[in-house]
């Protein structure tokens, strides 16, 4: 006899949202770039360093595909949940141009941004219970998709002392009966970090070893300084290519942050399965934008190139400058565009009245006292950290590590 579901007890009211979702921490890359925003809208001279964001506008070139596909009705109406096959076939192209080694487009996902392409990766080959080790400091999406997936993220963290490259003993100090699979993130957001041709094979081997997943995030590979090398894990080891998930998009080579294309490839089954989920997310992925991907990915590498060259110049600088504060100690970045400096030096010292003991604390303080805005250690690991991008105008980033060079030169 079936009975009737109890109703919550007065004192427990019924939960409005759920604890799956309850749990989530909000993108602190993005709250700290909102405030800044917000802040900057109100007349506030606040220069933020907080978002993973071109400062270039889309090539035009790019622009103009997209223009040019509004007026084709057939972009007007549902396509294919994987992605057009023109964009599918375009991204195969690339990752053998780039990448070195040959995918079929049936192995591609294309999805909402690179963030949807994270998630879903999690969700297809992870199980509750399920460990995969992330080493840190790591971005802030990572653990949460992880999460969310019903998987467990095991951080194995790397300082500054080691530039914030984990090693092979410390994945297998972390690695478990239950450990899945490994995030792997070169060159790094957001340290920077690029792993050497050796130390990536190595990993991959390791990974190979004990069946051990890949995830691999490679969305910022042309973003390379000095003699670093971005190396595809799968090239590296060609016999992980059954256990690997690459994740991709345009967003940072092409400065098409907003278009919101990125994309997965890995086995067949796992690519199936993913479109199966996204085909009940979200479906297709906007035309439109597809449109403007497929010229991006057939177009050449020149705007890449010009981008690079001024990250390489403002990289220099913000290195230089930071470095020059006493308690300071910041590795030199050789991808992607951040810089992570260690504040330790500085905390647990007085400034103007107030001794931030973490760096979230420092973090606020430089927003409060200097209107700079940076995303503190916490959000991606440990504390005494901060991460701060590069990817803005050369007089703003100029004046805004200045003015933390002044606050900071106060602390006693």
């Amino acid at each position: 006899m079936s009975q009737t579901p109890a109703a919550p007890h007065p004192s427990q009211p019924a939960r409005r949202v759920s604890r799956r979702i309850g749990a989530i921490a909000e993108s602190a890359t993005l709250a700290v770039d909102a405030k800044a925003k917000a802040l900057k809208a109100a007349g506030r001279p606040v220069i933020g360093f907080g978002a993973g964001e071109p400062d270039f506008p889309t090539p035009q070139y790019i622009v103009d595909a997209a223009v040019a596909a509004c007026s084709v009705p057939a972009n007007h109406r549902y396509t294919p949940a994987a992605g057009l096959p023109d964009l599918r076939e375009a991204i195969a192209a690339k990752t053998l141009r780039d990448s070195g080694y040959e995918v079929q487009p049936s192995q591609v996902l294309v999805t909402n941004g690179g963030k949807q392409a994270v998630y879903q990766a999690f969700a297809t080959i992870v199980d509750p219970g399920d460990e995969v080790l992330l080493p840190a400091p790591y971005w802030t999406t990572y653990p949460e998709a992880i999460r969310l997936a019903g998987g467990v993220p095991v951080e194995v963290f790397a300082d500054d002392a080691q530039g914030y490259l984990v090693t092979v003993e410390q994945l297998e100090a972390a690695r478990t009966e239950r450990t899945k699979a490994l995030l792997f993130c070169s060159p790094s957001n957001p340290t920077g970090a690029v792993y050497s041709p050796e130390q990536t094979a190595e990993i991959g081997r390791w990974a190979l070893e004990h069946g051990i997943w890949v995830v691999t995030d490679e969305i910022y590979e042309h973003l390379v300084y000095d003699d670093a090398v971005s190396t595809p894990i799968v090239r590296a080891v060609p016999e992980l290519a059954d256990t690997t998930i690459v994740l991709n998009g345009v967003a940072k080579t092409y400065a098409m942050t907003g278009w919101r294309v990125g994309w997965m490839i890995s086995p067949a089954d796992v690519t199936k399965a993913a479109t199966n989920l996204q085909s009940h997310l979200t479906s297709n992925v906007a035309n439109v934008s597809q449109r403007a991907a497929v010229a991006a990915l057939t177009g050449d590498l020149s705007a890449v190139d010009e981008m690079r060259t001024a990250f390489d110049r403002r990289r220099r600088t913000m290195v230089e400058m930071l470095s020059a504060i006493d308690g300071v100690v910041c590795p030199t970045p050789r991808g992607a565009f951040y810089a992570y400096p260690s504040v330790r030096g500085v905390l647990g010292r007085t400034i103007r009245g107030t001794t931030p003991t973490t760096s979230a604390e420092l973090a606020s303080l430089i927003l409060d006292e200097v209107e700079v805005a940076v995303v503190p250690g916490e959000a991606f690991g440990p504390s005494g950290y901060l991460r701060l991008s590069y990817a803005l105008g050369d007089a703003d980033l100029a004046e805004g590590v200045g003015r933390i060079q002044s606050l900071l030169a106060e602390a006693r």
